[in-house]
């Protein structure tokens, strides 16, 4: 019996797809996701006005993107992200035709598709990669875990169901409730 192996997709084969394919690259492998739900991406737009607003107003001349947009960390893992953020001092280092390289910040709404990437694999990924802070928002059970990157691994910073602290903007506080609500 002859076993064929599964073939690992690079970042070469990834640009072949068409613009806006709801396509990850995932340890070389290509995931696909649905589109996300209506609540979904109203938490991802209060949630980018929260830290674009926060960023503009303490001059902190960062940048804020949101989704779909691919974050290419090596060339088996092209992440597309809910939110990720950029210090001021990184964006010409990242900031190209996508994102090449690991941002300050990276938000992930957990959705049933998505959940076991972001808990498990990107989770992984971003830590490796040096993402400094990982923030996770449970729109099903109303909280945020926020990870802080400490001698090369995530630790939990806070997980709360009321208001999260930034440690990438210090002094932003997101209210959770309002958040939900």
């Amino acid at each position: 019996m002859h076993i064929t192996e599964k073939k690992k997709y690079t970042e070469k084969d990834y640009q072949l797809l068409e613009e806006g394919a709801p396509f990850q690259l995932i340890n070389g492998d290509l995931v696909m996701s649905p589109s996300p739900s209506s609540y979904h991406q109203l938490l991802s737009a209060r949630i980018f006005k929260i830290i674009d607003a926060f960023s503009e107003k303490i001059n902190a001349d960062g940048l804020c993107l949101y989704a779909p947009l691919d974050v290419v960390l090596d060339e088996e893992n092209i992440f597309q992200t809910d939110l990720i953020y950029i210090s001021g001092e990184r964006k010409k280092e990242l900031f190209h035709d996508r994102i090449m390289g690991a941002p300050d910040l990276i938000v992930e709404i957990l959705s049933p598709s998505t959940a076991y990437y972001d808990l498990q694999q990107k989770k992984n990924f971003y830590e490796r990669y040096g993402v400094k802070e990982y923030l996770i928002i449970d729109p099903k059970h109303f909280y945020a875990e926020a990870y802080v990157l400490r001698e090369n691994k995530f630790e939990l910073q806070q997980k709360q169901n009321d208001t999260i602290n930034l440690n990438t903007l210090p002094g932003l506080q997101i209210d959770l409730q309002k958040l939900f609500s």
